[in-house]
């Protein structure tokens, strides 16, 4: 850091000389800041004639008719002086005062409208900027840390050690760490795969949604590897120079082969791996040539040479056909969604270093949370500590973990928000709607949780969870009964308070959504197992226009049609169910008035006994961070408090032995 320091500041020295000299000039030449008063010549006359004119200078125009005089008169300080415009007739005049006055009096060639600094600022200011503008330029060509002027090299970004990750701190993620493992194994000893005349992977292209730890497995490939690891995004290699990213991808595959073995990871390749042939004309853009380039280099360099390039991206729809083939990308490895038991390993990576309470249970943290990704998950429980902190608690509690859940799906409760007795009491009777269904309905989905609360846009809401987790097949069935679901608010204000509002849109435009789709794209409708509608391949006229119906205009007013008998079949049940069980649609929303908020063991109490039941707090099955260290102190391990948990466990397990 200190050898950085001095390095800059050796740098910066003759642009601080410079400056100073500057100044130094300007300073002597202006001796400080001057007042000159511009005269009349009536007024110059006067002054003569009370012979209060002490200095003079005279000074000629080209055409030697006007003359310009300087000087000082009595009174004057020592920065002030006086500059007048007179004609020649009346210099005769001031050559008799000046002679009676054994003033020095005497011609120049400089024009007196032009003062010394003004000088120095025309003639010589441009010249010491240019100086020192081409000086800083040379400079930084010739810098090895600044390159303006360098675009054509790599931004990649080189660790040595490929980072700290490891595959222990990658939760979850089994099947996708032993497809990567094999190329690991390369990395440390090629000569094996060569001996066989294996060929490894040259690129493995990682697809999954945003935030399922794509990157984190390259970073922990490298760092299990211990190579050179580069990393580059996409959007690095488009510059605004033509031929740029071009050089760039050379320059970076030029470091790679004298660092070889290797690894190479482009993060959010689908920023310069598009397509190509989009637009009007084909196009044949900057971004065209560093793909081409792209392509090019990887088909360069051998199978054995000792580099692996991994890409990450959640758009592989997007992606060139050339860079899917064998010989570039080879592998596709898809970083899915975690499910129960690997949402749980990842709160337990990213609660090593936070401080829980007895009522914590990442258990059932993992069953409540179905569709949340690893930076979903990481940023719940940094939420909820962030609450804790906000709260002056020593530890985070399940009540902050619930509240910081709720802000992730829906955003801050707004609780300074006043709700009148009537708004209450919809809003209670329509989210009790749908959990009346969820309870009733033997393939809806489980409720976890009713409340009035506002937040973000909706005036309350009903957290109903997946019973199970799934890989993503649905059935019909399953389908119809999350419509019937987000039709039960409706249907619950028109039967029991005879008004309709509008706080069902949200629930409609999802309920029409999945019924579309039912006849559209998964033939579950009298149309037939047809699929109507698709993604087209015009993946540049964004997501919205992308949609190629495969029908008719008859056979669109038969989709519509089927579309709204299942809306109106689904709604149909969702009254017949409420009818049937008034009186605990009455009995939840009578709670959720008096409570706000109902959790799902104040639900089942609800059900069971017509009550409300206390509830105890559960109580985590594992012992928390602080009571392991707590043991491990006790017990005189060395270096417990840097240890994470499992190490911890381990510890102690042995030391138990």
């Amino acid at each position: 850091m200190n050898k950085k320091r001095k390095n800059s500041i050796m740098q910066s020295l003759p642009y601080l000389i410079l400056v100073i000299v500057i100044c130094s000039v300007l300073f002597v030449y202006s001796g400080g800041k001057s007042s000159v008063h511009d005269l009349k010549t009536g007024d110059f006359l006067n002054y003569i004639k009370e012979n209060k004119v002490t200095e003079m200078t005279v000074t000629p125009k080209s055409d030697e008719s006007i003359y310009y005089i300087t000087g000082k008169i009595d009174g004057y300080k020592s920065n002030e002086s006086f500059t007048v415009k007179i004609i020649k007739e009346q210099m005769d005049t001031v050559t008799n005062y000046a002679e009676s006055h054994n003033l020095n009096l005497y011609d120049t060639n400089k024009d007196p409208g032009s003062s010394t600094v003004l000088y120095i600022l025309v003639n010589v200011v441009p010249i010491l900027l240019v100086c020192g503008v081409g000086y800083v330029m040379f400079m930084k060509m010739a810098s090895g840390n600044n390159k303006s002027m360098d675009f054509g090299r790599s931004r990649a970004k080189l660790s040595e050690d490929g980072g700290k990750v490891r595959f222990s701190d990658v939760a979850g993620l089994k099947e996708e760490k032993e497809e990567v493992a094999e190329l690991i194994d390369f990395l440390k000893n090629p000569k094996k795969f060569q001996k066989l005349g294996a060929r490894i992977p040259k690129g493995v292209l990682l697809v999954g949604p945003p935030g399922t730890g794509k990157t984190l497995l390259a970073k922990a490939v490298a760092g299990e590897a211990n190579v050179p690891f580069y990393y580059i995004s996409g959007s690095d290699f488009v510059e605004l120079f033509v031929g740029v990213g071009a050089s760039r991808v050379r320059d970076m595959f030029k470091q790679a082969k004298q660092s070889a073995p290797c690894l190479i990871f482009i993060d959010e390749i689908d920023a310069v791996g598009r397509q190509r042939g989009s637009g009007i004309g084909g196009g044949h853009d900057e971004r065209e040539q560093t793909l081409n380039q792209l392509l090019t280099e990887m088909d360069g360099f051998g199978a054995n040479e000792g580099i692996i390039i991994i890409a990450a991206t959640n758009r592989p729809d997007v992606l060139d056909p050339a860079l899917l083939r064998p010989g570039r990308f080879d592998r596709q490895v898809t970083v899915s969604l975690p499910d129960a038991k690997e949402r749980e390993e990842i709160l337990k990576v990213h609660a090593r270093n936070k401080i829980f309470d007895k009522s914590v249970n990442l258990g059932a943290i993992s069953q409540r949370t179905p569709g949340f990704s690893g930076a979903d998950l990481e940023n719940l429980l940094n939420e909820a500590a962030l609450l804790a902190v906000r709260r002056n608690k020593n530890a985070i509690g399940m009540d902050e973990v619930d509240e910081a859940t709720d802000r992730v799906l829906m955003g801050p409760a707004k609780t300074s928000r006043k709700i009148t007795e009537k708004e209450k009491r919809l809003v209670a009777i329509h989210e009790s709607g749908h959990a009346v269904i969820g309870i009733k309905l033997a393939d809806a989905q489980e409720v976890h949780k009713i409340t009035i609360i506002p937040r973000g846009v909706a005036g309350g809401y009903t957290m109903m969870l997946p019973k199970e987790d799934k890989i993503g097949i649905m059935t019909k069935e399953e389908l119809e009964c999350q419509i019937t679901g987000l039709l039960g608010g409706r249907a619950s204000e028109k039967l029991f308070l005879g008004e309709t509002t509008t706080g069902a849109s949200d629930d409609f435009k999802k309920a029409t959504r999945i019924a579309r789709s039912m006849v559209t794209k998964y033939g579950m409708s009298d149309l037939g197992p047809m699929q109507l509608e698709e993604e087209s391949e015009g993946v540049f006229l964004g997501r919205d226009y992308n949609k190629t119906k495969n029908f008719s205009d008859q056979v669109a007013l038969e989709i519509d049609k089927a579309v709204r008998k299942i809306i109106e079949d689904c709604y149909d049940k969702a009254v017949k169910i409420l009818k049937e069980n008034e009186d605990l649609v009455h009995l939840l929303a009578d709670a959720l008035v008096e409570h706000e908020t109902l959790t799902k063991e104040q639900i089942e109490c609800l059900v069971e006994t017509g009550k409300m039941c206390p509830v105890e707090p559960q109580v985590s099955a594992e012992p928390t961070m602080v009571k392991l260290k707590e043991v491990a102190k006790a017990k005189g391990i060395k270096g417990y408090q840097k240890m994470t948990r499992e190490e911890l466990e381990k510890a102690i397990e042995e030391l138990d032995k």
